[in-house]
C-alpha cells in the first residue's frame, strides 16, 4: 500500500500550531507594546528632536520586523495575527498624537490616520463575527512602515527644521493609510464572493421547467 505525501518542509519547520499563543513572536510584540510606553512619554516631555527619542522609535520599528521574521520561522498564529496588526496600530497612532501635541504636526493627518485604524479594526472584528475571511496584505506592511517612517523623520536631529520634508512623508503615510483600507476591503469581497451571479439563469430555467410541466389549474393532461 503506498504511503500518502509526508508533511512538507514548512509543516517540519512550523515550531508552533495556529492556537498557540506563548511564541517567540507574540513576546517580542508585548515587550514593543510595554517599551512604546516610556518611548511616547519621553517623546511627549521632549520639545525638541533628539537623538534619544529617535532611537527609542528606530527601536520600536525594528523590533516590527523582528516579530513578523519569528512568526514566519517558527509558524504564524491566530494571536499572532490579532497582537502584531494591533500592536502597529497602537504605536503608530500614538507616535502621531504625541507630534501632534507637541505641535510638530497638524493635527488633520492624525485624525484621518486614527479613523482608518480604528474603522479597520471595527470592520475586521465585524467581519470576523460573520464569518468573513479578512486576508492580510502586502500594502498594508508598506502602510506601516510608511508611518513609522513618519514619525521617525519628525524625531530626526538632521530633518527637525525641514517641515516641508516630513510633511511631505507623513502625507504620504495619510495617502497609503486610505488605500491600503479600502485595498483591504476589496481583497476581503474577492475572497469572500456572494452568491454566483452563474446560478441565477439556472434557477430561473428550472422555475421555468416547473411551471411548464405543473397541471393547468383544474385540467387533464392528455395521453399522446
Amino acid at each position: 500500500m503506498t504511503a500518502g505525501p509526508g508533511p512538507t518542509r514548512a509543516e517540519r519547520a512550523r515550531r508552533f500550531g495556529e492556537t498557540a499563543i506563548k511564541t517567540p513572536a507574540n513576546a517580542v510584540t508585548f515587550m514593543r507594546l510595554l517599551f512604546a510606553i516610556p518611548v511616547l512619554v519621553w517623546i511627549l516631555d521632549q520639545r525638541d528632536a533628539n537623538w534619544g527619542t529617535f532611537a527609542g522609535w528606530f527601536f520600536l520599528a525594528v523590533t516590527d520586523g523582528l516579530d513578523g521574521w519569528l512568526a514566519r520561522r517558527d509558524g504564524t498564529t491566530r494571536s499572532g495575527a490579532f497582537l502584531d496588526p494591533l500592536a502597529d496600530k497602537i504605536l503608530v497612532t500614538g507616535g502621531f498624537v504625541a507630534l501632534a501635541i507637541r505641535g510638530d504636526i497638524a493635527w488633520l493627518p492624525v485624525l484621518i490616520v486614527a479613523a482608518r485604524e480604528g474603522g479597520v479594526s471595527i470592520w475586521r472584528s465585524l467581519a470576523g463575527r460573520r464569518g468573513i475571511s479578512v486576508p492580510a496584505r502586502r500594502l498594508g506592511k508598506w502602510k506601516a512602515n510608511a508611518q513609522f517612517f513618519a514619525v521617525g523623520i519628525v524625531l530626526f536631529p538632521p530633518t527637525e527644521d525641514l517641515p516641508q520634508l516630513y510633511n511631505a512623508f507623513l502625507w504620504l503615510a495619510v495617502a497609503l493609510s486610505v488605500v491600503s483600507a479600502v485595498d483591504l476591503v476589496l481583497a476581503a469581497r474577492r475572497a469572500n464572493p456572494g452568491p454566483s451571479s452563474r446560478s441565477m439563469p439556472d434557477a430561473h430555467r428550472v422555475s421555468e421547467t416547473r411551471e411548464r410541466g405543473s397541471l393547468p389549474s383544474g385540467g387533464i393532461r392528455k395521453r399522446p
